[in-house]
């Protein structure tokens, strides 16, 4: 019997022992009925009433006696979209049989192709009988066998057959594959769209691992089927070991449905159960989840603010605990230029996706969100409602716990746009942003004045508060003969806000307005605008070499602006600003604030330079280095808000600290980055950070290295040192091992690592990862094992995808 041609791997003696560890799981996965998510029909098309025969040979003999017509030599027919080539074709006119042989091929009108030493087949191409056969579908799937017949041009049965989704090694054509399905006989179903296999053993590159009495499969070109997908395992700590089962419903070709049953060793059964509907405009999808869990207590943990009560898991001792969700997400085009969409999650308490990792809806911070957004080639629209999840494991009555003071935003509003025609020959541009905030609870940080009164910060204020900003900013270039260009720029800003926040919002703003020697000027409503005048200069200057080739181009800026307003005396909530970093990337920034609610105020420069290096060897370089002046005014950043954002931040000082960055890439792979911020007296490190990559074969690495001085009345009281490597290696031409590590050099704790090893190809994939997390200050360990085999046209096995990319 001559078998398929499949992908050759040479058989290590040590590859069964790394495949050991999963052994179990890979027969568990091939024993299970399964429906792999894949489609077309495999039905022969019926040959059109009247068509006509195409041949050509070298040589015809006919022989009226016999009824028959021989053709021999390079012999091709064409016949209603099927086509034969062979060295010897003899048809019986009375039978209406064709009967091939010598180096056989068929190409059926679907597109699979059939190669055997002999064929005989009806003269429409929808029954006959081959011997030593190989199959290939439109979809690279491959048959073998020792010999194969078919009967109404959709049901194809293979007897001692093989089937494999590995496509053929031009090497070794008879070596065996990455895997493959051995059985007496493989039925191909075309009308049912179904492969049956009988008697079968599945082959791990070579080695038999299952002896499987009779399994069926949905036939490879098939995309949607009903029936049951590959099982998962999972494992957690609270919820035990998990054994996943899906049954997915093809109900017609634009909607389905998948229902998912979890039984866990500690929690009993999760259901879940996920809706998908499409149309021509977009498409939308209801996903729900529910537990009755068994045991509760397993959640409760020993936290001080806990008094026996945990609000992921209920009371103690509630054996019926009940937690559940609901999430949707949808995407429509209203047209080419308008899109509507949402992605809402709804749930018993906070943090159950994320406990049982319910797929969409289990990162750590969802953001719920309904939206309309319009794009034009000058012009952006978005308008969205929207509400953070902290999916977090702290109890809500816990000071540190942040998921009851995520806001309600409703709604948050961008419009930009850049007219087509040019104003005084320079460039307009407008922008509009609006947003209304809810909050119901207080989120604020004060330290004990006992122990520490410089640590005040209050992220966001119970109650309500909204800002409408409206922006116009025009600039121009000018280059003058000798290169240098001159760019003057003119803005203007106007805001308008409401204010409404609660009593105990406002004595904590006291509290904090003491602690820091300011004044409270907290307004119901307030208005406030920001002009500004600019100039910016730069020079660019390019060095030519032999070889190689430099530009240097020295950079200044000008902005004259009044002070900002309502600022110092801690009047107007900080939502959208809170996060802002001083590096080189915003040196030259207009307005170096992250969000809307604070302006940059006052007079002040921008001094440095950019410079970039290109070499013939492949290398190139580039660098930024510069300073920033308050030249005249309040200085925004020395000014207090209500989480102190400009303090400590290098900027807060009439001259501030030196930013810089330098870094290079190699056509060998190699590349690296030192950034940094530097005092601007004594040169001392505030800030940096150190990158340094390689990417090549057989080895990839990483290393990153990232100091932040402590910044006490930004909320960091600490120093924070840590380095994070990385490396990847090939041990083979389809095997890899990486791993990866973080290490808080101030606090002496390997925050996480983890170790694993993949193996992948055109028709199988295998991961299997381990890693470790730890509290930085408790040193509590948190650990995870995944792994994942992925078989194609068969389906995938092991744990979900999002915990086997965690390290890689």
């Amino acid at each position: 019997m001559r078998e398929a041609g499949l992908r050759s791997h040479s058989r290590q003696a040590g590859l069964a022992r790394l495949y050991g560890a999963t052994a179990l799981a890979c027969l568990f996965a091939c024993v299970v009925p399964s429906v792999p998510v894949l489609a077309q029909t495999i039905t022969a098309k019926p040959v059109p009433t009247g068509t006509q025969m195409l041949l050509a040979a070298d040589t015809l003999v006919y022989d009226n006696d016999k009824h028959t017509v021989t053709a021999v030599g390079g012999v091709q027919i064409d016949y209603g979209g099927n086509k034969l080539v062979a060295q010897r074709v003899v048809y019986n006119r009375d039978t209406k049989r064709l009967v091939a042989s010598g180096a056989v091929e068929l190409i059926n009108s679907d597109g699979t192709k059939i190669n055997s030493d002999h064929i005989d087949i009806t003269d429409d191409f929808a029954d006959g009988f081959v011997n030593a056969l190989r199959v290939e579908t439109v979809e690279k799937a491959y048959f073998a066998a020792e010999s194969g017949e078919r009967m109404g041009g959709v049901l194809t049965t293979f007897h001692n057959g093989i089937y494999t989704a590995c496509e053929p090694c031009e090497d070794k054509p008879d070596s065996a594959p990455t895997w493959r399905v051995k059985a007496r006989k493989i039925i191909w179903n075309g009308e049912k769209k179904t492969v049956r296999f009988e008697n079968a053993n599945f082959e791990f590159f070579g080695y038999p691992l299952a002896y499987l009495p009779a399994f069926e499969i949905a036939d490879p070109t098939v995309k949607r089927k009903s029936g049951f997908l590959i099982p998962g395992i999972v494992y957690n700590t609270d919820l035990g070991v998990g054994v996943k089962v899906p049954y997915y419903f093809a109900l017609s070709p634009t909607y389905d449905l998948t229902v998912t049953g979890t039984g866990y060793t500690k929690q009993g059964f999760l259901g879940e159960a996920e809706w998908r509907q499409r149309f021509n405009d977009g498409q939308y999808s209801l996903k729900i989840a529910g537990i009755n869990q068994q045991d509760p207590d397993a959640f409760i943990d020993t936290n001080p603010f806990d008094n026996g009560h945990n609000v992921n898991s209920g009371p103690t001792g509630d054996p019926n605990k009940f937690r559940g969700m609901m999430g949707t997400k949808g995407q429509f085009a209203i047209n080419e230029r308008w899109n509507f969409g949402w992605d809402v999650l709804l749930q018993t308490d906070k943090n159950f996706s994320r406990t049982y990792n319910i797929d969409g809806y289990n990162d750590l911070v969802h953001q719920s969100s309904i939206y309309l957004t319009g794009l034009s080639d000058r012009n952006y629209f978005d308008v969205r409602a929207m509400r953070f999840q902290v999916q977090e494991d702290t109890l809500s009555i816990d000071p540190t716990a942040r998921a009851a003071k995520q806001p309600w935003v409703l709604p948050s509003f961008d419009y930009a746009y850049i007219p087509d025609m040019s104003v005084a020959g320079g460039q307009l541009s407008l922008n509009v942003n609006a947003r209304v905030i809810s909050r119901d609870r207080l989120d604020a940080v004060l330290a004990d004045p006992k122990v520490d009164t410089s640590f005040n910060n209050v992220r966001g204020l119970e109650g309500q508060s909204s800002r409408l900003t409206a922006e116009a900013e025009w600039k121009r270039t000018f280059t003058t003969d000798g290169g240098l260009q001159l760019t003057p720029l003119l803005a203007f800003r106007g805001d308008a806000g409401y204010v409404s926040a609660t009593s105990e919002s406002l004595q904590v703003v006291n509290q904090m307005a003491s602690n820091l020697g300011e004044d409270v000027d907290m307004r119901s409503s307030l208005a406030r605008y920001m002009a500004t005048l600019g100039l910016e200069a730069r020079w660019p200057l390019l060095f030519s070499m032999p070889n190689s080739s430099h530009v240097l181009e020295p950079t200044a800026q000008v902005f004259v602006r009044p002070n900002e307003q309502y600022v110092g005396g801690l009047a107007v909530p900080n939502e959208d600003a809170q996060s802002f970093v001083f590096d080189a990337t915003t040196l030259f920034e207009r307005d170096k604030f992250s969000g809307y609610d604070r302006i940059e105020g006052g007079t002040r420069a921008n001094v440095g330079f950019r410079y970039s290096g290109a070499y013939e060897n492949g290398w190139g370089t580039n660098a930024i280095f510069g300073q920033s002046y308050q030249l005249a005014g309040e200085n925004s950043f020395a000014a207090p808000d209500l989480v102190n954002v400009g303090a400590d931040s290098g900027l807060d000082k009439r001259s501030s600290d030196y930013v810089g960055l330098v870094g290079f890439n190699s056509p060998s792979g190699f590349s690296g980055s030192l950034s940094g911020r530097f005092d601007e007296q004594s040169f001392e490190v505030r800030r940096a950070e150190v990158k340094a990559a390689y990417s090549g074969l057989p080895v990839s690495l990483s290393a990153k290295y990232a100091f932040i001085e402590k910044q006490p009345l930004y909320g960091f009281t600490t120093d924070r040192h840590e380095v994070t490597l990385g490396a990847s290696t090939h041990l083979a031409e389809n095997w890899r091992v990486f791993g990866t590590g973080t290490y808080d050099l101030e606090q002496s704790v390997l925050v996480k690592d983890g170790v694993g090893f993949a193996y992948n190809d055109s028709c199988f994939t295998y991961v299997m990862t381990f890693s470790q997390t730890r509290d930085s200050v408790t040193k509590e360990v948190s650990q995870n094992i995944g792994f994942n085999l992925s078989f194609r046209t068969l389906g995938d096995f092991g744990t979900s995808t999002s915990a086997v990319d965690t390290i890689q």
